[in-house]
């Protein structure tokens, strides 16, 4: 659709959704804000192009602009892996206080918290959301998607496995190629400078890469008469991304505290009792905020509205969700599939039936809450 302006020349009308995220943009570089290469994520890739975009996202490091510029399709495949990191995110903590919540039209996408508190749920961020950019990268080389990359080159000819040779064949995922690029694009705003948070920044970065290769499975056909197994054509793939949030999760649970060195150059523990973290491990330098209130500044919806369960001992149990301000019950009618029957052929026809139950949801904070929340900083570990 054109219109046309006064002198009479034909002119393209204006997408309101570009003009809005032209907006947003030039709202972020006028404010001074701290943002992160997250922000990625919340942008239309596919529709503008990555290139124009690397010149107006806010807070990228000067190599992670020049990749940007150099790469932009595989900022496409980046900014999808980001987002599968936040998704698997927030599918791992659903049932925490912390629910791996974004903000609206934040640069920083999870708030000032990922910033600025060195905490357990910074680690898993950076570990996930570097995850999700070696999955994605890699998925999109073995598409064909990238100029830059393919199968992994590295396997071909003969291997050995415990079952005895085989001939690489098939399209090998090129996690090298991706876990390179992330590292180079990821990594570079932390190795701007050696403090405290960069160093634990870089270790949980590179504990998200190692994940991805960590599930990396060999896949063998055979081939020969009657079924005889007499050659095997093996490939390396990649495990569903589910399973790499799965195992840091388990990573958070068990995040080391950590400190910086004397000499500054390294991250040791806090507690000498306690083992040195290996580079698969996740690690921390603060406790966490309690996640109880609602607190924009470090990024903490709180917990008011959220549904608990009753009956639950666990992260998801009113008591914890509540942190103790009680919850309020609704009885709704609930309709379910129910008393289904195979039809030959070839479909399942159910009925529907109600029921009735009780939803459970954490009240908000009293007066005193707000107040004390604005005088202090509540932490747990």
């Amino acid at each position: 659709m054109t219109r046309t302006i006064p002198n009479g020349a034909p002119a393209m009308t204006p997408k309101p959704w570009l003009n809005g995220l032209l907006f947003i943009l030039v709202g972020f570089l006028i404010l001074p804000i701290e943002s992160t290469w997250w922000f990625i994520s919340q942008l239309p890739l596919h529709a503008v192009g990555a290139g124009v975009l690397c010149d107006n996202v806010p807070g990228l490091a000067g190599r992670q602009r020049r990749l940007c510029r150099m790469h932009p399709g595989v900022m496409v495949s980046l900014g999808e892996g980001a987002k599968m990191g936040i998704k698997e995110c927030q599918d791992q903590f659903r049932d925490h206080r912390w629910n791996c919540s974004t903000l609206d039209r934040d640069a920083s996408v999870f708030g000032k918290v990922m910033l600025k508190v060195g905490s357990r749920e910074s680690a898993f961020v950076y570990a996930i959301s570097s995850a999700g950019v070696v999955h994605s990268i890699t998925r999109a080389c073995s598409k064909g998607n990238l100029l830059q990359c393919g199968c992994d080159p590295t396997k071909a000819g003969k291997g050995r496995d415990k079952a005895g040779w085989f001939e690489w064949g098939g399209c090998s995922d090129n996690v090298r190629w991706a876990s390179h690029f992330s590292r180079m694009f990821i990594d570079a705003r932390e190795r701007r400078v050696r403090d405290a948070r960069a160093l634990m920044n870089l270790h949980n970065n590179r504990a998200g890469r190692r994940a991805v290769k960590k599930f990396m499975k060999l896949s063998c056909k055979c081939h020969g008469v009657s079924g005889a197994c007499t050659i095997r054509t093996c490939w390396q793939a990649m495990q569903p991304f589910r399973r790499v949030g799965e195992y840091l999760k388990r990573k958070y649970n068990g995040a080391t505290h950590v400190m910086i060195d004397q000499g500054g150059s390294g991250i040791v523990v806090a507690n000498h009792h306690f083992k040195k973290p290996t580079r698969k491990d996740l690690v921390y330098l603060e406790s966490s905020p309690d996640y109880c209130l609602r607190d924009l500044s470090i990024g903490s919806l709180g917990t008011a509205g959220r549904r608990c369960n009753k009956a639950s001992m666990g992260t998801d149990g009113c008591d914890i969700m509540c942190c103790g301000r009680g919850y309020d019950t609704e009885t709704v009618t609930q309709f379910d599939k129910c008393h289904c029957k195979f039809h030959w052929c070839c479909h399942v026809k159910c009925k529907l039936c109600s029921k009735r139950v009780d939803i459970h949801t954490c009240k908000g904070p009293s007066l005193h809450d707000n107040i004390s929340n604005r005088n202090s900083f509540h932490l747990h570990g």
